[in-house]
């Protein structure tokens, strides 16, 4: 095998001082590759911990308070991420190495996240679990943004739907996958947790060792100045509308979606009345379904996306799907209603994770910031996740119950259905 060191430059790196941007690589498929292995290796870890683990954990150490304090975890981690994958977008756009721009940033960050992830689970007291949650969540941010901006830098656009699936894939893989292994670990979260710290490192390790070296070192960077600065982390403002139209509508997608995942073990002991083995049998069950349909809808959706060169008609019924899946739950608290929102949320996941990321970078006004601007479209993903588990404690809090839960959830995937549906400029 050719070492990844001996790996010839792009052909269309333009020489220092010319101050454009390299031509597009020839794709390889190793690239694909390393993106499922990555994304299923920092994703697991992150809704392990998030849905089934750190609920747990937080039980362990706080039983009175575990409905609010899930929700202010939720809440800083999320409200850091907003910065933070901005930030790490921003930087990685004007990065220069032997390995490109988003490979140091992707290293250092599977680095702090996995150590910090590592003392979050072996945390005694809430100040412990806040403080080491945030720093996770940081730098996790380090991973995500650099990851996702390597489909623009290094994909053609004919191949964008079928590698965006493929990292969709990979993404619903390690997350459906990690719920069932998380579930093991419901009585013993420190342990799992501490496992999961192991597979983020190995995120960056997998990614380095398979993606093909594409060197920088000799692309012309703009000399530092406030102006510079300032333009870098700016949002997008011309010819952006469809932009943040993406931006709203997976927004209110993901918040619909975290509303109900990031409190289906309370929604099973409190809600359904299931003791927590059974809750975590049925967690299990639930990981294993959305698994399984997510990875059928998921394999196909990208490449007929590529086929017929259309996104919005996929990502819309994938809101639609997983609001259908909710109403089972919220018309009937019982097992078998949870067991067919699974089946629902697969298939939406399944289908929205493979075409996500090529409708996103289909939107990007400006390919020469597309890390940047895609961190601003991934501060959908964590606001997604400040609104919904906020919405989720404020009725639990208010009403005693998860119902009007559920209900609220609904109209969140709605809104994402219609904001998602007025994009113009791609199909």
């Amino acid at each position: 095998m050719t070492s990844l060191d001996t790996l010839p430059e792009p052909s269309g790196a333009a020489p220092a001082g010319s101050g454009t941007k390299p031509a597009m690589p020839e794709f390889k498929w190793r690239l694909a590759i390393a993106l499922f292995l990555g994304g299923i290796l920092w994703i697991a870890p992150y809704v392990g911990s998030i849905a089934v683990l750190m609920p747990a954990l937080v039980e362990d150490i706080a039983p009175d308070q575990k409905v609010a304090l899930v929700g202010v975890l939720g809440i800083a981690g999320a409200a850091l991420s907003l910065v933070s994958n901005i930030i790490f977008g921003a930087l990685s756009d004007v990065t220069r190495s032997r390995y490109g721009a988003r490979v140091p940033w992707i290293v250092g960050g599977a680095a702090v996240a996995a150590a910090s992830l590592f003392m979050f689970g072996g945390s005694g007291s809430v100040p412990e679990l806040v403080i080491w949650w945030c720093v996770y969540m940081t730098a996790l941010n380090a991973i995500i943004a650099p990851m996702v901006a390597e489909i623009s830098d290094r994909v053609p656009t004919e191949r964008r739907g079928t590698v965006s699936a493929i990292y969709g894939v990979g993404m619903l893989i390690g997350a459906t996958a990690s719920t069932v292994v998380g579930a093991f670990f419901v009585s013993n979260p420190g342990t799992g947790i501490s496992m999961f710290a192991f597979l983020t490192i190995l995120s960056a390790v997998v990614f380095v060792a398979i993606a093909p070296r594409t060197s920088n070192l000799g692309v012309a960077r703009e000399k530092l100045s406030g102006k510079q600065i300032v333009r870098s982390f700016r949002p997008p403002t011309k010819g952006a509308r469809d932009f943040y139209l993406a931006l709203f509508g997976k927004f209110f997608l993901v918040a619909g979606t975290y509303a109900v995942s990031n409190y289906q073990l309370y929604i099973l002991t409190d809600y359904i009345k299931l003791e927590e083995d059974g809750a975590a049998k049925i967690i299990a069950i639930n990981g294993m379904i959305a698994l399984v349909t997510g990875l059928v809808f998921g394999f196909i959706s990208g490449p007929i996306s590529d086929k017929f060169g259309r996104r919005k008609p996929f990502v819309i019924v994938s809101a639609l799907v997983v609001a259908i899946g909710m109403a089972f739950p919220l018309a009937m608290p019982a097992a078998w209603a949870m067991v067919a929102y699974a089946v629902f949320l697969g298939v939406g996941q399944g289908t929205f994770n493979s075409v996500d990321q090529a409708l996103n970078i289909d939107v990007l006004p400006d390919a020469d910031s597309a890390a940047k601007d895609l961190g601003i479209l991934n501060v959908a993903n964590s606001g997604g996740q400040i609104l919904g588990p906020v919405i989720m404690s404020i009725v639990v809090t208010v009403t005693g119950g998860y119902a009007l839960g559920f209900g609220a959830a609904i109209l969140l995937l709605i809104a994402a259905a219609v904001t998602l549906g007025a994009i113009k400029t791609v199909k």
